[in-house]
C-alpha cells in the first residue's frame, strides 16, 4: 500500500465515513491528537459488543514482536474489523521485524503503531512504516495553529468563542492540548444553555476574575506598575487551591509575554509593517499596541534580565527552593519592575 499524506482532520472525517486502511503510522510529540484519534478509530470500526474478541491494544514496553504480529494477522471473530493499537511502538524490541508485515498487511485489520516522539524515519521498521502505511505526523501546535484548533474544539460542541477568549484560554492554560480540551469541557459545563463564549466566561470558569487575572498582571508589568502587579499576583495565588501551582502557571504566561516581546524588538528592528509583527508574534492585531506601549519599559537589555529572572523563580518553585511561592513571585515582580522604571497604578 502506498504511504498517503493526511492529517489529524482528514483521518478523523474518514474514521467518521468508516473508510480505513489495514495500517497507519501516527508519530510526533502531539500525543493528544494521536490519542484522540484511536479513540475515534475504535469507536467507528467497532461496535461495543464485537470490542472483547476484536480490540487488541499493546504498550511496547511490555509487548513481544511475534505477539504483535501474531494479533495483527488474526482475523476478526463475527465481526468485520479487527482493530490493534501498537502504542509507544519505539519501544517494541527487536520491532524491526515489523517490516515484513509491513509489506504485506493482514487487509481483515485495521493496526495503528503509534510513536509519541518522531523516530528516525531512515531506518527500519519506520523507513518500511512510512513507506507502506498511512503515516501522520504530530507535531506540537503554536501561536494560530493553536487558537485555531482550540476553536474548530469549540465549534464541534456547537458553541462560539469570541477571538479574544480563545486567545484568552489558550494563555491562561498553555500548549497541552490535553488541559486545554479539559477547560472546554468545564467551560461548556459553566455555560449553562448559553452557547457564546466570552472573555468573562473564561476568566469566572477558570477562577479568576476581568480585574485580577494573569492578563492584567501581565499588562500591570508592561506598564511598569509595580503596586498594581503585586496586588494582582498575591489575589491570584491567595485564592488558588494550589499556590505553588498556580504561581508556577504566572510565570509560564510571563515567559511566554516576554518572548513576544523580545520578538516583537526584533520586528521593529528590521522596519515590519504592523500588521505583519502581530502575525510574527503570534497575537490578535488588537493586543499589538499594548506590547508596542511595553517596550517603553522593556528594551533589550531589560528583556534578557527579565528572562534571567524568570528562570531563577522557576527553578525555585520546582523544587529548587523552599521559599514561599508568593514570597517567590514578589522578588521577581520587584526585579522586573525595578524602582526606578515604576510608575504609580
Amino acid at each position: 500500500m502506498p504511504a498517503k499524506k493526511s492529517g489529524y482532520k482528514d483521518l478523523k472525517i474518514a474514521f467518521k465515513h468508516k473508510n480505513f486502511e489495514p495500517l497507519y503510522f501516527l508519530y510526533g510529540t502531539e500525543g493528544f491528537l494521536i490519542s484522540e484519534l484511536e479513540n475515534v478509530l475504535i469507536q467507528e470500526a467497532l461496535e461495543p459488543h464485537e470490542k472483547d474478541f476484536n480490540l487488541d491494544i499493546v504498550y511496547g514496553a511490555e509487548a513481544d514482536i511475534d505477539n504483535i504480529i501474531g494479533l495483527c494477522s488474526s482475523y476478526p471473530v463475527m465481526a468485520q474489523n479487527r482493530v490493534v493499537i501498537i502504542r509507544d511502538f519505539e519501544k517494541v524490541k527487536d520491532n524491526d521485524r515489523f517490516v515484513a508485515y509491513t509489506k504485506n498487511p493482514n487487509p481483515t485489520a485495521i493496526v495503528v503503531a503509534s510513536c509519541r516522539t518522531k523516530p528516525n524515519l531512515s531506518h527500519h521498521p519506520y523507513r518500511a512504516l512510512k513507506k507502506n502505511a498511512v503515516a501522520v505526523e504530530f507535531k506540537d501546535m503554536k501561536g494560530r495553529q493553536l487558537t485555531s484548533w482550540v476553536d474548530n474544539q469549540i465549534r464541534e460542541q456547537g458553541l462560539k468563542a469570541d477571538g479574544q477568549a480563545v486567545q484568552m484560554l489558550v494563555e491562561i492554560v498553555g500548549p497541552d492540548l490535553r488541559a486545554l480540551a479539559a477547560e472546554i469541557e468545564k467551560l461548556i459545563t459553566y455555560l449553562g444553555n448559553r452557547t457564546q463564549i466570552k472573555v468573562d466566561d473564561v476568566l469566572l470558569a477558570s477562577g479568576q476574575t476581568r480585574d485580577f487575572n494573569v492578563f492584567e498582571l501581565q499588562a500591570a508589568i508592561g506598564q511598569a506598575k509595580y503596586t498594581r502587579a503585586v496586588s494582582i499576583a498575591e489575589r491570584l495565588l491567595r485564592q488558588a487551591s494550589n499556590t505553588r501551582g498556580e504561581a508556577i502557571r504566572i510565570v509560564a504566561v510571563l515567559s511566554a509575554y516576554l518572548v513576544k516581546l523580545w520578538r516583537l524588538t526584533n520586528c521593529q528592528e528590521n522596519s515590519m509593517r504592523e500588521g505583519d509583527m502581530a502575525q510574527q508574534i503570534g497575537i490578535p492585531s488588537y493586543f499589538l499596541k499594548e506590547y508596542i506601549r511595553s517596550l517603553r519599559f522593556f528594551n533589550p537589555e531589560r528583556i534578557r534580565v527579565a528572562f534571567k529572572l524568570m528562570l531563577a523563580a522557576d527553578f525555585e518553585l520546582k523544587g529548587g527552593s523552599t521559599r514561599d511561592p508568593l514570597l517567590i513571585v514578589t522578588l521577581l515582580l520587584r526585579g522586573l519592575i525595578p524602582r526606578d522604571l515604576r510608575v504609580a497604578a
